[in-house]
Protein backbone atom coordinates (compact mmCIF):
# COMPACT_ATOMS: atom_id res chain seq x y z
CA UNK A 1 0.00 0.00 0.00
CA UNK A 2 2.95 2.30 0.57
CA UNK A 3 3.81 2.57 -3.12
CA UNK A 4 0.15 3.17 -3.98
CA UNK A 5 0.00 5.96 -1.38
CA UNK A 6 3.10 7.57 -2.91
CA UNK A 7 1.68 7.46 -6.46
CA UNK A 8 -1.59 9.06 -5.37
CA UNK A 9 0.18 11.64 -3.19
CA UNK A 10 2.30 12.62 -6.21
CA UNK A 11 -0.86 13.51 -8.11
CA UNK A 12 -2.00 10.38 -9.95
CA UNK A 13 -5.78 10.16 -9.50
CA UNK A 14 -7.22 6.87 -8.28
CA UNK A 15 -10.62 5.50 -9.31
CA UNK A 16 -12.61 3.46 -6.79
CA UNK A 17 -16.21 2.27 -6.91
CA UNK A 18 -17.81 4.19 -4.06
CA UNK A 19 -17.63 6.27 -0.91
CA UNK A 20 -16.83 3.30 1.35
CA UNK A 21 -13.79 2.54 -0.81
CA UNK A 22 -12.69 6.15 -0.52
CA UNK A 23 -12.94 5.89 3.29
CA UNK A 24 -10.99 2.61 3.22
CA UNK A 25 -8.15 4.25 1.32
CA UNK A 26 -8.01 7.00 3.93
CA UNK A 27 -7.74 4.40 6.72
CA UNK A 28 -4.93 2.71 4.77
CA UNK A 29 -3.06 6.01 4.47
CA UNK A 30 -3.81 6.71 0.81
CA UNK A 31 -4.81 10.31 0.22
CA UNK A 32 -5.00 12.44 -2.88
CA UNK A 33 -7.39 12.80 -5.77
CA UNK A 34 -9.90 9.96 -5.56
CA UNK A 35 -12.66 9.61 -8.13
CA UNK A 36 -15.74 7.60 -7.22
CA UNK A 37 -16.96 5.55 -10.19
CA UNK A 38 -20.49 4.99 -8.94
CA UNK A 39 -21.52 8.22 -7.28
CA UNK A 40 -24.64 9.93 -8.61
CA UNK A 41 -25.43 7.11 -11.04
CA UNK A 42 -22.54 7.78 -13.40
CA UNK A 43 -22.15 5.72 -16.54
CA UNK A 44 -18.71 4.56 -17.66
CA UNK A 45 -18.77 7.29 -20.30
CA UNK A 46 -19.54 9.94 -17.64
CA UNK A 47 -16.65 8.59 -15.61
CA UNK A 48 -14.25 8.75 -18.56
CA UNK A 49 -15.34 12.36 -19.19
CA UNK A 50 -14.73 13.22 -15.53
CA UNK A 51 -11.26 11.69 -15.70
CA UNK A 52 -10.54 13.55 -18.97
CA UNK A 53 -11.59 16.81 -17.30
CA UNK A 54 -8.81 16.39 -14.71
CA UNK A 55 -6.22 16.69 -17.49
CA UNK A 56 -4.32 13.66 -16.21
CA UNK A 57 -2.43 11.35 -18.55
CA UNK A 58 -2.60 8.43 -16.10
CA UNK A 59 -5.13 7.14 -13.60
CA UNK A 60 -4.94 4.23 -11.14
CA UNK A 61 -7.90 1.85 -11.31
CA UNK A 62 -8.75 0.19 -8.00
CA UNK A 63 -12.24 -1.18 -8.45
CA UNK A 64 -13.63 -4.17 -6.57
CA UNK A 65 -12.36 -7.72 -7.06
CA UNK A 66 -15.74 -9.32 -7.77
CA UNK A 67 -17.07 -10.17 -11.23
CA UNK A 68 -18.59 -6.72 -11.79
CA UNK A 69 -15.43 -4.97 -10.58
CA UNK A 70 -13.34 -7.04 -12.99
CA UNK A 71 -15.70 -6.21 -15.85
CA UNK A 72 -15.68 -2.48 -15.04
CA UNK A 73 -11.89 -2.46 -14.75
CA UNK A 74 -11.50 -4.04 -18.19
CA UNK A 75 -14.06 -1.82 -19.89
CA UNK A 76 -12.83 1.36 -18.21
CA UNK A 77 -9.21 0.55 -19.12
CA UNK A 78 -10.22 0.11 -22.75
CA UNK A 79 -12.22 3.36 -22.86
CA UNK A 80 -9.46 5.37 -21.19
CA UNK A 81 -6.78 4.03 -23.48
CA UNK A 82 -8.87 5.12 -26.48
CA UNK A 83 -8.60 8.63 -25.01
CA UNK A 84 -4.81 8.23 -24.63
CA UNK A 85 -5.03 8.04 -20.83
CA UNK A 86 -2.95 5.30 -19.22
CA UNK A 87 -5.10 3.10 -17.00
CA UNK A 88 -2.75 1.72 -14.35
CA UNK A 89 -4.06 -1.64 -13.11
CA UNK A 90 -0.81 -2.83 -11.52
CA UNK A 91 -1.97 -2.27 -7.92
CA UNK A 92 -5.39 -3.80 -8.65
CA UNK A 93 -3.81 -6.93 -10.18
CA UNK A 94 -1.31 -7.27 -7.32
CA UNK A 95 -4.03 -6.95 -4.67
CA UNK A 96 -6.27 -9.38 -6.55
CA UNK A 97 -3.39 -11.86 -6.60
CA UNK A 98 -2.77 -11.42 -2.87
CA UNK A 99 -6.33 -11.59 -1.60
CA UNK A 100 -7.68 -14.11 -4.12
CA UNK A 101 -11.24 -15.04 -3.23
CA UNK A 102 -10.92 -13.88 0.39
CA UNK A 103 -11.73 -10.23 -0.34
CA UNK A 104 -14.33 -9.21 -2.90
CA UNK A 105 -14.13 -5.43 -2.57
CA UNK A 106 -11.74 -2.60 -1.69
CA UNK A 107 -13.62 -1.81 1.53
CA UNK A 108 -12.83 -5.36 2.75
CA UNK A 109 -9.08 -4.70 2.67
CA UNK A 110 -8.96 -3.13 6.14
CA UNK A 111 -10.59 -6.05 7.94
CA UNK A 112 -8.50 -8.47 5.86
CA UNK A 113 -5.29 -6.73 6.95
CA UNK A 114 -6.44 -6.67 10.59
CA UNK A 115 -7.13 -10.42 10.41
CA UNK A 116 -3.67 -11.05 8.98
CA UNK A 117 -2.05 -8.93 11.71
CA UNK A 118 -3.87 -10.80 14.46
CA UNK A 119 -2.87 -14.14 12.94
CA UNK A 120 0.75 -13.04 12.73
CA UNK A 121 0.84 -11.67 16.29
CA UNK A 122 -0.96 -14.79 17.57
CA UNK A 123 1.76 -17.00 16.06
CA UNK A 124 4.64 -15.03 17.58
Amino acid sequence: MEHLAEEVAEGTPIVVEGIKDLNTLAVLGVSGQVISAKSAGKSLFDLVSEIEDTGTREVILLLDFDRRGKEWTGRLKELLERKKITANTVFWRELLGLVGREVKDVEGLVSYMETLKSKISGNS
